[in-house]
């Protein structure tokens, strides 16, 4: 007994003692990050050092010191600190993480792929950093692999090798005329023919010899320049596209020289057609691959490239579609899509504004593809709710649409498309100005239903069915217009999507309008089409549908005409809880309640099927509605 008491006196003893390390290894622990925080990294791994005398055991400690010797760049006592980190948990993903940048920096490449291997085993939800990891890793490979390749040719006497090395040289002298510098960049990029002479232009430090070029950097940054220095500018832009073309490494060193990061922007606004196109050629190198694009939103505030691309849809030449291919491919950034908010009211809204009103000046293939990004940079809340709020954008947008020639373009007619699908998703929001012009808006899309291109009839029909809710005169209108007849043509024609949004339209109208609801009962004969639809996979279009029906039971002899049809069966599958959303069954409970109501011949085979209960609990919804 006194034995056992003994170890239990030992056992608290321990614990006591263990508890006390732990406050003190926390303690230490948070010092060595704000040490961290501060950039005082040697600091940081004296705390966690003296963490890991009370603790040594803990985790975080290793992983965090790890860290810190990454900072200052000793590799090898980081990755001892994540095999000790690994024996205390050997699924700790920050040390497999850690481990692997320590040997990318050592330059051992398999060994880094092997350690974000087992951190993607350890947790499979990091198959996105795994991917960037190991791009990271191969990236580096290769830069290691395309300069030793280079070393060699140098050594081996190769001229274009030397060539480049005797050119950069040349370039790197102060004092030379603007025109021997164009000249020389011109002959440089001449050279610049595959990865190894890209390699040798970056490894004889071409970037830094020319951005530290007084003449070079002042032509790149003047506000206005001269024949020569418009020369100089072109030659540059081409040296660099040279030197970049599908060199990730040589396409990051560019865009952190201070001189192009700031002047881009600029060099695509001066107005200088040359210049123009050479800049869109090096940007679109960037922008047509994902490293490429991240390097962009990396380096670079886009908040004004939006209204600058957008401007060269006025441009009748090739620099139009160059504009928008960037553009189309930078749509893919989430961090660009936010960028582009920033100025969105003040910069590129008055501009595409004004491009919409003049479509028939612009370059509209330009034009179309600048409609389809802005549409889906309204996915943006934000974005949507500003240029939903523009009186003048939707202004810009009718007059496109009011303008439609007979007998149109393909180019015109991808617009009017584009357009569609914008107003579409603007419509998703709820304002004055919707409710001020709904009337225009759904007037102009029936008058778009007996266009002969299918897609921009349906998107016309989308858009009613997103508009009409906004107004009760545009019901009224469209109601007149003949809009049941047409939804009634378009369903029996068939057609997924124009199917939801005709259901929709013919909803929303059936709703408020007793004409609509006679003219709906007389166009469907026996309610063949809504039979039809109540049959779909697609639960809004049945519920949809089940609504549109019992709106319509109130017209005389409507529910006398489904006798004999199969519509208490396909009601009361949908009601008793064959559909899965709540919305549906109770639009199919309200239907079935109002078809007895209104014709209770129904009833008996209501009761044959059992539907009576379902058809009890349905009579509150009756009422209600």
């Amino acid at each position: 007994d006194a034995f056992l008491a003994m170890l239990e006196k030992d056992a608290k003893e321990r614990a006591k003692q263990r508890k006390r390390n732990e406050q003190l290894a926390n303690a230490l622990k948070e010092e060595g990050n704000e040490a961290f925080r501060r950039g005082d990294f040697i600091g940081a791994i004296q705390r966690y050092s003296e963490g890991l005398q009370r603790l040594r055991d803990r985790q975080e400690l290793y992983t965090n010191r790890a860290q810190a010797y990454l900072k200052i760049q000793e590799y090898e006592k980081a990755i001892g600190d994540c095999e000790w980190a690994l024996k205390c948990n050997e699924k700790c993903i920050k040390a497999y993480f850690l481990m692997g940048k320590a040997h990318l920096a050592l330059q051992h490449y398999p060994e880094a792929r092997q350690c974000y291997e087992k951190m993607l085993q350890a947790d499979p939800r990091q198959e996105r950093l795994f991917q960037a990891c190991v791009s990271e890793v191969n990236s580096e490979e290769k830069r290691t692999e395309d300069e030793e390749r280079a070393k060699k040719e140098v050594q081996a006497g190769n001229v274009a090798a030397l060539s480049i090395k005797e050119l950069l040289q040349s370039l790197g002298s102060p004092g030379q005329d603007v025109l021997f510098y164009a000249g020389g960049i011109r002959l440089l990029a001449a050279l610049v023919r595959d990865c190894t002479e890209q390699t040798l232009f970056r490894t004889n430090n071409g970037f830094s010899i020319l951005g530290d070029n007084e003449a070079v950097r002042g032509c790149l940054c003047a506000e206005r320049k001269s024949p020569a220095e418009v020369e100089l500018c072109v030659s540059l832009l081409a040296l660099w596209q040279a030197v970049c073309a599908g060199n990730e490494e040589n396409q990051r060193l560019l865009l952190t020289q201070p001189a192009v990061s700031a002047q881009l922007p600029e060099l695509l606004s001066s107005g200088i057609l040359e210049i123009q196109r050479e800049t869109l050629a090096l940007i679109s190198l960037y922008s047509e691959s994902e490293s490429g694009r991240k390097l962009l939103v990396k380096h670079q505030d886009l908040s004004r490239w939006l209204q600058i691309l957008l401007a060269f849809v006025k441009s009748s030449d090739a620099r139009a579609g160059s504009a928008m291919k960037i553009l189309s491919d930078l749509i893919a950034e989430e961090r660009f899509k936010a960028q582009c908010g920033v100025l969105l009211s003040t910069g590129a809204l008055p501009l595409f504004t004004q491009l919409l009103a003049c479509a028939s000046q612009v370059n509209l293939a330009a034009l179309s593809c600048a409609l389809g990004v802005v549409g889906t940079l309204c996915a943006e809340p934000g974005t949507r709710s500003q240029l939903a709020g523009s009186r003048e954008c939707w202004q810009g947008c009718l007059k496109l649409l009011e303008e439609i020639p007979d007998g149109s373009t393909p180019g015109y007619q991808e617009c009017v498309f584009a357009v569609l699908g914008l107003m579409m998703n603007l419509l998703l929001e709820s304002n004055g100005i919707i409710q001020d012009l709904a009337v225009a808006i759904s007037g102009r899309c029936l008058a778009l239903l007996s266009h002969r291109d299918g897609r921009i009839v349906t998107r016309a029909i989308g858009v009613l069915s997103r508009a009409l809710p906004a107004s009760s005169s545009a019901v009224e209108e469209a109601v007149k217009g003949g809009v049941v007849k047409k939804m009634i043509k378009f369903l029996k024609a068939g057609g997924q999507l124009t199917a939801r949004y005709a259901i929709k339209t013919l909803c929303i109208c059936t709703k408020s309008s007793r004409q609509a609801q006679e003219e709906l009962v007389k166009a469907d004969k026996r309610f063949a089409v809504l039979l039809r639809l109540l049959e779909s996979q697609e639960e809004v279009v049945v519920g949809n549908t089940a609504l549109c029906l019992s709106q319509c039971l109130g017209v005389p002899g409507a529910g006398t005409a489904l006798l004999g049809s199969s519509v208490v069966l396909l009601l009361l599958g949908h009601a008793g809880g064959d559909a899965a959303r709540t919305s549906v069954q109770e639009n199919a409970a309200i239907a079935l309640g109002k078809l007895c109501v209104a014709e209770p011949r129904h009833i008996p085979q209501l009761r044959k099927l059992n539907g009576l209960a379902i058809l009890n609990s349905a009579m509150k919804y009756v009422h209600s509605s």
